[in-house]
């Protein structure tokens, strides 16, 4: 039954136990002193009243008389009603008593230590005598000459000192309940507010829910990162700091600060979401070789005891996920669907010179039908041994041809000039579709969009030190004000549609540059957009990519 128990009633349990065992030794320890200070106090008392007794002349004077007891025994009950004292006896100092509170006890011996009073000296004790145990005082009654002719005792029996103490015990009593109150009204509340915070699961439980959340952010697959409200990064797991580029962190808080936001190396666009705190659902980021798309939540605590209060935000929990493999494939798509489309165009335009020659041939004029195939064949084929020639990389020759064939077809010209070709053996086939297919369809939009005549030049030039494609067109070229944004993810300088402002893009736009800067920044190249430098009038976009080894690693 007490596995069940909740942390917040374990606690309380606890808590009122040691306010109980506290208040016990507490209120046991304020008894005693308070008893100690009560036989304290009589004996103080005591001695002051044997030693004004013993002050006083009459004592001595009697003390020499025949019948001592005939003048003290009347002084002594007249001291005992105005000090409160239960004994006053006076006696010779061979423990006869002169005087006794029991005129049946006079010429008795007294009952009780007299030794150091006979020397001299003035002591306090307990001891029982005829009247039961009691508190009492003895002091010497001196003459001039330092001799001892009388010993005068004061005292109170016990049973006084006690109902002294007894009447200071309801001060302890209350004390103590006070305590006992508090220390439980603490405890309640202490207990109260763990149950709100624990949600009213045990230490197992939590134990367990432990060992599972530790499981699952080791094995998740997805990054997770969990932020303060003071911008500190309390927790990332492994997959976190695989897509981040950060250092393995354990997932139990480590020991001393956590790290702030601005101490990991984060692009500027993550930042500003983990800093913000944001709600963000599917937003797409682009890191130094990464697509992540990240959501982002507020990490809200458990609502408040009877709806009393809002509930608590602790920060704010960010998942991460890479979409790198989607968008290389979805590339590779788009690559697939580009040579369809060119081969679309070549075949209307091949019907076409068919249908041109059959025509020709119909009318009789088969000379001319002969000299149009031959021209039109001689174009074709020039084209096609020039790319193949001066490009040695097939996929790529690939490409060129069918964005000639859709420029051809979105009546504009396309002007390829290639420049030791042999260089391009050493980059990766996905990232030259990325970079010069997004590339060369935008300049194809722009000169299509512009009045003619519409044209684009794409010159590739390769050597030792790398490679360097220029792409240029036609069109009304680029904001210098915007060159910066236009390789934002979602940035698009396109029309906008229904419902869209400008510079904001469609699902489908503002993404091919975004992967362009990424593809390029993978390779370790620079990426430019100039308009004084281009011939066309258009933009002129420029990629250079170095030789060496860092191809190898990028790929």
């Amino acid at each position: 039954m007490i596995r069940r128990w909740s942390i917040a009633r374990r606690l309380f349990v606890a808590n009122l136990l040691l306010v109980l065992a506290l208040t016990a030794v507490v209120g046991t320890a304020a008894f005693v002193d308070a008893r100690d200070r009560a036989y304290n106090d009589a004996g103080q008392r005591m001695q002051a009243v044997a030693a004004a007794i013993a002050a006083n002349p009459l004592v001595l004077q009697a003390a020499g008389t025949p019948n001592p007891s005939a003048a003290l025994q009347p002084y002594a009950l007249v001291v005992m009603a105005n000090a409160h004292a239960d004994f006053i006896t006076i006696m010779a100092p061979d423990r006869t008593r002169w005087t006794h509170a029991n005129p049946d006890e006079i010429g008795k011996p007294y009952i009780g230590t007299i030794d150091p009073a006979l020397h001299g000296q003035t002591f306090t004790e307990v001891t029982a005598g005829t009247l039961g145990p009691s508190v009492r005082t003895i002091v010497p009654v001196e003459d001039s000459s330092g001799a001892v002719r009388a010993l005068v005792a004061a005292g109170v029996t016990v049973r006084t000192v006690d109902v002294a103490v007894s009447a200071r015990l309801p001060a302890i009593i209350a004390i103590s309940l006070a305590m006992l109150a508090g220390g439980s009204l603490a405890s309640w509340l202490l207990g109260r507010y763990l149950r709100s915070v624990t949600r009213g699961w045990g230490p197992e439980q939590l134990a367990q829910l432990f060992a599972y959340y530790e499981s699952v952010l080791h094995s998740v697959r997805e990054g997770v990162v969990l932020i303060d409200t003071g911008g500190k990064v309390v927790m990332y797991n492994d997959q976190a700091a695989e897509l981040l580029g950060l250092e393995r962190s354990d997932v139990d808080p480590v020991a001393g600060v956590p790290p702030r936001l601005s101490d990991l190396p984060l692009e500027p666009s993550l930042h500003s979401l983990f800093e913000s705190g944001r709600t963000a659902h599917d937003e797409i980021h682009l890191t130094g070789s990464r697509i992540l798309v990240v959501n982002q939540e507020p990490a809200v605590g458990p609502p408040g005891m009877r709806g009393r209060q809002r509930p608590a935000v602790f920060g704010t929990v960010a998942t991460l996920r890479d979409r790198t493999e989607i968008e290389s494939l979805g590339s590779e798509l788009e690559t697939m669907k580009t040579l369809s489309d060119a081969l679309r165009a070549q075949t209307h335009e091949h019907a076409n010179r068919l249908h041109t020659i059959v025509s020709l041939m119909e009318l009789g004029r088969s000379a001319d039908a002969l000299d149009f195939a031959t021209k039109d064949l001689e174009l074709s084929q020039q084209l096609t041994d020039h790319l193949v020639a001066s490009v040695d990389e097939p996929v790529l020759s690939a490409l060129i041809m069918g964005k000639t064939a859709e420029a051809h077809e979105r009546g504009a010209e396309l002007t390829v000039t290639v420049s030791g070709g042999d260089g391009l053996q050493g980059l990766a086939v996905q990232d030259l579709v990325t970079i010069l297919g997004n590339l060369l369809d935008n300049a194809l939009d722009a000169a299509a969009a512009a009045p003619p005549p519409r044209k684009v030049e794409l010159g590739i030039e390769s050597g030792p030190e790398g490679t360097t494609f220029t792409v240029a067109d036609s069109g009304n070229g680029i904001d210098p004000r915007i060159v910066d944004d236009v390789w934002q993810y979602g940035y698009s300088t396109k029309a906008a549609g229904i419902g869209q402002s400008a510079g904001q893009a469609a699902p489908s736009r503002g993404v091919g540059l975004a992967l362009v800067r990424q593809a390029v920044k993978r390779l370790g190249g620079t990426l430019s957009i100039s308009e004084s430098m281009s011939a066309l009038g258009g933009a002129l976009f420029r990629v250079v990519i170095p030789a060496g080894d860092f191809r190898k690693e990028a790929e």
